[in-house]
Formats: C-alpha cells, structure tokens, sequence
C-alpha cells in the first residue's frame, strides 16, 4: 500500500540500511506505536520490511490501536495489542528480540492537571517494558527519554551536552514529565545493571514533521495551524526564546542508530543544532508555501538585558560515535510538514 511518506521513508531506509539489516527476522515490541515518534519507527519498520525483505514481526503497544492508520494496521508483519503500559503483563507478550519503548503522554494539560498519572505513565510503564526485555534475555533496549531531564539551562550554555548535571525542581508539581523521565533512566541504568538489559537512552528534544499534532501545545504545530488556516500566527511570549528542530525523518534514522549501534547504558541527545528564536521560527513558518504569507504578532517585549530561555542540545556525542548526520534542514522541514498537512486538508 502506497503511502504520502514514501520519499521520506525511501531516505531513512537509504541512510539507515545497515542498522535496519540487523534487525532481519527479529519480532520487535514497539510500545506507544501510534504517538509521534512510535508512528515514525513503526511507519519505517513496516516499509524496510517491505523494501528490504526483512521478515520482521512487530508487536505493537498503543491505547488506540485505530490511531495507527488503515496501512499499519493491516500489515502483515504486525501485531496490534490494545493496552495502557502501567498494567501490562510482560509474560503475555512472550519472547522478543528487541524493544522500543516510547510510551509517554506527550501532554502539557495532562502534566499540570494529573501529574500523578503522568510519573505513573512514564516511570511504572518504563518498569513493566523492562520486565518484558528482562524475560527476554540480554535484547536491545531503546528508551525515548527527553531533554527536559536537564532542567532550565543557564544563558551561558548555548548547547546542553549529555554530561550536564543540572535538574528539574523536584518540589514544582510541573515538573512532573521532568522528574519522571529522570526516574525511568535510573530503572533503566539499574536494569543493565542488575539484567544486562542492552538498554540506550535517547534524550529527544523538538521536532517537525509530518504527524505532528497542530492543536497540542507544541509551538511549531500551532505556527502551522493558523499558516493553514489563513490566520496571523501569534506569538504568546516575547519571540527571544530559542529552540531547535530536528526533521522527523532524521530523528527516525538516529533512533534506530541508538537502537542497534549505541552504548549500553548510555544517553545520546536527538535534536537539531540548528538554533531559531521564536518569532524568527513563526516568520519562517509565515512565509513557507505557494500562497501569500501571513502577519506574525509578537505579544510580548523583551526586557533589556534579560537572559535568552535556550532549549538546544549539543548532539556532538552521536553525531561523533554513531556517524548521523542532519539531512533536512529546518526550511524544508517546515516546507514538507505544511505541504503534508494541506494534503490532508485538500483531501
């Protein structure tokens, strides 16, 4: 079945052939399957097994299995199991060859209103994918983590490294998401200690791409939203905030390089360098497509002197150790996520 990724998938298999290949024949347990990133791998998984012959097997975990797609759900190499991973039961999965946990309610509504279910989500979900490797022998772990585990960044650090020892306040309930994925690394790290879990941590910071949501409260999905509704794009704070946006196709093929090729035990960031300001990003977005640009209203005044809120990982580490690199700049990132949406609105 054709899909609307299929140039964007065609690139992931071409720069991502050799980890795929080692991954020929495996059942793999993809947890969290129709969110952002589990879409993603999941799309691409079920494409390799395609292009590639790689007679995969997937299990794939969601709560909302329909969410995934007519292609996904009906491919013959996956397995769909409704299911919320705080009351999974690791022996009904049986055994498999490697995991891939991105189960996280991704929601700032969910975090600031139940921040209980959120640490419950991510650190007693964490501890049950960890049983199912764990009764599955020494398998390749992946766990997608996130840069917020850093906590707010000095103004003097421009790009935050993996070895940066500064947190989230454990006594704000807002750090919630925060404190909890700190949680699950140390499960993490005490699992390949205690069971050799083959277990690599993925530190995501923000992306674009197709799949991702514009009514959420993501910045860049909410730019798009009002680009393709015709709308001014509003800018809440005072546009000197600065982010980074690494291209979901790219975020896929370093994922699965931290799969099959990182070190057990180890943190990897996944994000661009390619640092934008906020009211800069809302231009960009303003300006991208076939049709007349938007206006873009800043509703804040940057105070004089006051220090930049910087949010940009330093990705020296992967980039250095497992040879990814940047294929898809932030323009055309922004140009393919617009153009996939209108697709979408079109039809």
């Amino acid at each position: 079945m054709v899909t609307a990724l299929a140039s964007d998938l065609d690139e992931i298999l071409e720069e991502s052939a050799d980890d795929l290949r080692s991954l020929r024949g495996t059942r793999v347990l993809v947890t969290g399957a129709s969110g952002f990133v589990g879409r993603w791998l999941t799309e691409t998984l079920t494409w390799a097994h395609d292009r590639m012959d790689l007679g995969l097997r997937l299990e794939l975990l969601c709560r909302n299995p329909g969410a995934l797609g007519r292609r996904l759900v009906s491919h013959p190499c996956v397995r769909l199991t409704a299911a919320d991973v705080r009351t999974l039961a690791p022996e009904a999965l049986g055994h498999v060859d490697a995991v891939i946990h991105t189960a996280t309610a991704a929601s700032a509504a969910l975090n600031a209103q139940r921040p209980t279910e959120m640490i419950d989500t991510i650190v007693d979900g964490t501890r049950r994918v960890l049983d199912v490797a764990r009764h599955s022998g020494s398998v390749p772990f992946l766990f997608t983590s996130s840069g917020a585990v850093y906590g707010p960044l000095p103004p003097t650090i421009e790009a935050v490294a993996e070895d940066y020892r500064g947190g989230p306040d454990p006594l704000d309930p807002g750090c919630a998401y925060h404190e909890a994925k700190r949680m699950a690394e140390l499960l993490c790290a005490i699992a390949a200690r205690e069971h050799a879990t083959a277990v690599k941590v993925a530190r995501l910071f923000a992306f674009v791409g197709p799949h991702l949501p514009i009514d959420a409260h993501f910045a860049v999905g909410n730019f798009m939203r009002d680009r393709l509704g015709g709308q001014p794009i509003d800018v809440m704070g005072d546009g000197t905030t600065v982010r980074s946006y690494l291209y979901a196709g790219d975020m896929t093929a370093w994922l699965l390089a931290v799969l099959v090729r990182g070190e057990t035990a180890r943190a990897y960031n996944v994000g661009s360098q390619e640092a934008v300001a906020i009211e800069s990003l809302a231009e960009m977005v303003a300006a991208s497509g076939p049709d007349r640009p938007v206006p873009v209203r800043v509703a804040g005044v940057a105070a004089l002197g006051a220090p930049v809120d910087r949010y940009v990982p330093s990705t020296e580490r992967i980039r250095t150790e497992l040879g990814v690199r940047e294929r898809v700049g932030l323009a055309e990132g922004l140009a393919r996520t617009l153009a996939w949406h209108r697709r979408g609105i079109e039809s």
